[in-house]
């Protein structure tokens, strides 16, 4: 007889246990009854586009990361994040979208990445996007740490923290002191600091040829202290004569002004100006979120505003802002800090156990159980008292509903309360009242 083989999933996957998906799908519901409380749109794109679609702006890493393959003529790829196909979709139905257009979307997107823990290979992305036709207020910059702050408060892992800066600040900055052809650089490597800490990064920006004066004033200019209204105080103080400059400290000003009149406290929201978002299509507010009390999970929530979501597939202006929560990664770094812990065993209210045969009354009561509103499971199996007993414990059920031949007769149930063995009669008419 030939061995069996060894069942196993490639690295890099996700694959929970029952308890473990019950408290996924929660966080997974608490966001996205969030983004529905806010007024966004469900979307579901398809995992597989067309590579020359899907790639259109892709190069570098993240084209070496891509899931591609040709069936029959076609060249075919998997998604690597949900902002491509939105893009896409919205070039695509322009003509049947209103406009300002807000989706959500929480999907899996894939990636062929070297797994290590906390990446993952196939991960759930948590976007919602507000894509405008030619302009798009300034409001929905506020709006966007509004719905950050509601999911994180409800999910209730403790403080955190909304990391707010401005693109505009940034390159305004830089261009002043003339290293406009050097702010991609400096922003990939000012956007590391946390991680590598100001001496590395003051040696990394010498690399570029930046003086050393310059360095100093970079450095310091990402070091402003204070409080938010002192932030964009020191800001227009600097004397910066860019107009980029200026439009970025008067857009990051009227942005916080907006996220007080949302409710959001001020303690749940900071100016830092050393998030950058090291992707390029970012031009103006950015956003990165933190849990004060473990800051080494890094940005659980981050994104921002582009100029032009569309560019590859319409001479439409389409600006938009989003963000996204890496559902996956956060889970599985919440599960393994112990942050977080799964203690449901399953979802069942009650098992209806009958003493003897399933009937057409067991079945009417299983049925009465659920129309008043609990969730029901009735056990088929021909094991005795004892074992179905045992099986509803096992399964964290809180009661059981007991059918035998006396409570047919007399149109009853026995209800088991599971935690305390305290029973008691209810007639099927008062089922309500019965849990």
């Amino acid at each position: 007889m030939a061995d069996k083989m060894k069942p196993r999933i490639l690295s890099g996957f996700m694959e929970l246990l029952p308890k473990e998906q019950i408290l996924f799908n929660k966080m997974y519901d608490t966001i996205r009854e969030v983004y529905e409380s806010f007024g966004f749109l469900p979307l579901d794109t398809p995992v597989i586009e067309l590579s020359e679609i899907l790639l259109a702006k892709a190069g570098g890493e993240t084209e070496k990361q891509i899931y591609r393959f040709t069936k029959g003529d076609n060249d075919l790829s998997l998604r690597f994040d949900l902002t491509v196909p939105l893009a896409r979709y919205v070039a695509q139905h322009y003509g049947d979208l209103v406009f300002p257009f807000k989706r959500y979307q929480m999907s899996k997107v894939y990636r062929g990445e070297r797994p290590q823990k906390g990446r993952f290979r196939e991960f759930y992305q948590c976007d919602i996007d507000i894509i405008g036709n030619d302009e798009l207020s300034l409001v929905y910059d506020a709006e966007m740490p509004a719905v950050i702050y509601n999911v994180f408060k409800k999910l209730d892992f403790g403080k955190f923290t909304v990391r707010i800066n401005n693109r505009k600040i940034l390159n305004g900055f830089f261009s002043s002191l003339g290293l406009s052809d050097k702010i991609s650089d400096i922003l990939r490597t000012i956007d590391k600091i946390e991680k590598i800490g100001r001496e590395n990064v003051e040696k990394e920006l010498a690399e570029f040829e930046i003086s050393t004066g310059d360095i100093k004033k970079i450095l310091d200019f990402v070091s402003i202290g204070g409080s938010n209204d002192e932030k964009t105080e020191a800001l227009k103080k600097l004397g910066v004569d860019n107009e980029m400059f200026c439009e970025g400290v008067k857009e990051i000003e009227e942005v916080c002004g907006y996220m007080r009149n949302f409710g959001i406290e001020e303690s749940y929201f900071t100016i830092d100006l050393t998030i950058a978002r090291g992707l390029d299509y970012y031009t103006g507010t950015v956003y990165e979120t933190v849990l004060d009390d473990y800051r080494e999970l890094g940005s659980v929530c981050s994104g921002g505003r582009y100029d032009n979501l569309t560019e590859f597939y319409t001479k439409q202006k389409l600006p938009g802002i989003g963000i996204s929560i890496g559902l996956t990664r956060l889970f599985s770094q919440l599960i393994d800090k112990k942050i977080i812990s799964a203690e449901e065993m399953g979802l069942v209210d009650v098992l209806v156990v009958p003493m003897d045969e399933i009937n057409s009354y067991v079945l009417n009561a299983a049925d009465k159980i659920r129309e008043a509103g609990l969730k029901t499971d009735v056990y088929y199996g021909s094991k005795g008292m004892k074992q179905k007993m045992k099986y509803a414990d096992k399964c964290g059920i809180a009661y059981a509903a007991i059918i035998g031949e006396d409570e047919e007769k007399g149109k009853y149930i026995t209800v088991k309360n599971m935690r305390n063995g305290e029973q008691k009669q209810v007639s099927l008419d008062d089922i309500k009242n019965a849990f």
